[in-house]
């Protein structure tokens, strides 16, 4: 009678410490809140990302990879790696040979700026017999080396980017791809608070409007995973690509014109300039150093020669970074001709300034609650969500060591473990 109430009690112990998923993988949601800076929810009411918090897990913030800009960033997420390897170096595609470049809407469409070999996260699962979606986020054509996504939304001219009812349409078209096409892994992407922080600048109360209609949406998006009967196989990663901060202006600051400093029609051959903070050069030929020395002379710039990039940039590697790199300090905005600037919140500047960090939340059957993660680097979402699939990972250069402290099974589920064996020990000696 003892053995058969120890075995009892041993079978409950291990039934109840069981794995969540039974070997099996949940399916996974990234959303990504363009231009969320880190701090964003601190000054306005939210209780649906409290509740969140409690529910799940928050990091203290994310930095960005060193290009703030909003394709770079996205791609880093979803192919975990630096911007020297897999070569999204702008928001725009360009050509410093042909002088070619193309608006961020066309870049968008166009497989040949985003296929440098760098497989993104959607065609690495598909790979491995899952099936992916992307609904309008920042990824390229949705066509890599002649694999396409299951299905793809790229975000046409017009799209309202703050219309709360699309947004609502938005979450019920994607939870319909897991409910009736089975999907595993989607991505989805709103154009907020960017368009908002760019427009009206971050410091507004236009900015706190549009975060506390993010706070709504995702009250909506997590009542609908209930109703449709997620809850238990669907755990969701809520992110961004970069900050934002207010730009300076006349007559508090000198913006930086840099055709005040080096001649752009005589020294340069090719530039990418006036976007936010962040500018790349190609000097005439023999002319290499002159227009260096030049930019040197303007305040509120640092300049780079491409070899000299710092290391934890992890830029210099990459054919399409041009020789010289400008990055305006933090506010400063860039123009290389003439004052039209017109924006009042901008990004683009140095990664490690507060500004340009942004959030990371998560929750879902895999994710502890009431979790507060170290800050971390945003490469290190990619080993994360693979972990979460359960498939093998493309190359890299994130670290799952970095993340897997979030996951249930990391630490909670051994330590119930744990407590079940000691549990069966204490059991077995009572009834000897």
């Amino acid at each position: 009678m003892w053995l058969e109430l120890y075995l009892g009690v041993t079978l409950l112990l291990i039934v109840e410490c069981k794995p969540l998923t039974n070997g099996k993988h949940n399916k996974l949601l990234v959303i990504s809140f363009d231009g969320f800076r880190w701090d964003y929810d601190q000054d306005v009411d939210t209780p649906n990302m409290d509740k969140l918090v409690k529910d799940g897990v928050k990091a203290k913030y994310i930095t960005p990879p060193a290009i703030t800009m909003t394709s770079p960033s996205h791609f880093t997420t979803i192919t975990g790696r630096w911007i020297e390897d897999h070569g999204v170096v702008h928001n725009m595609m360009f050509n410093s040979t042909t002088h070619k470049k193309s608006s961020h809407r066309v870049t968008m469409k166009t497989s040949e700026w985003w296929d440098n070999g760098a497989l993104p996260l959607w065609i690495t699962a598909q790979n491995q017999g899952l099936k992916t979606g992307s609904f309008y986020f920042p990824g390229g054509g949705a066509n890599y080396s002649g694999q396409s996504v299951n299905r793809v939304l790229v975000e046409e001219p017009g799209q309202p980017n703050e219309n709360e009812t699309q947004w609502r349409e938005n979450i019920d078209t994607v939870l319909s791809w897991f409910t009736e096409d089975d999907m595993d892994f989607v991505t989805l992407y709103y154009g907020e608070p960017d368009r908002v922080g760019h427009a009206k600048g971050p410091d507004t109360p236009d900015r706190k409007n549009i975060i506390k209609q993010i706070d709504r949406t995702i009250g909506y998006l997590r009542e609908s995973i209930q109703r449709v009967g997620l809850s238990q196989r669907l755990n969701v990663i809520i992110t961004s690509d970069h900050g934002m901060t207010t730009i300076k202006k006349k007559p508090l600051v000198d913006e930086i014109v840099l055709s005040k400093y080096v001649n752009l029609f005589n020294l340069v051959y090719f530039e990418l300039l006036d976007y936010g903070g962040f500018g790349m050069i190609t000097p005439r030929k023999g002319k290499e150093q002159e227009v260096y020395e030049s930019l040197m002379k303007a305040p509120n710039l640092t300049v780079y020669k491409k070899e000299n990039l710092p290391e934890n940039f992890h830029l210099s590697k990459n054919d399409r970074i041009q020789p010289i790199i400008v990055i305006a300090d933090l506010g400063f905005n860039l123009n290389s001709r003439l004052i039209v600037y017109v924006n009042k919140g901008d990004h683009g500047f140095n990664m490690d300034e507060m500004d340009m960090k942004t959030i990371f939340r998560a929750f879902g059957p895999d994710f502890k609650n009431n979790y507060l993660s170290e800050a971390f680097d945003s490469i290190h979402i990619y080993p994360l969500m693979c972990k979460l699939l359960r498939i093998t990972p493309a190359p890299h250069n994130g670290s799952l060591s970095i993340t897997e402290g979030m996951l249930v099974q990391n630490g909670g589920k051994t330590n119930q473990m744990s407590i079940g064996v000691l549990a069966s020990i204490f059991v077995y000696i009572l009834f000897m």
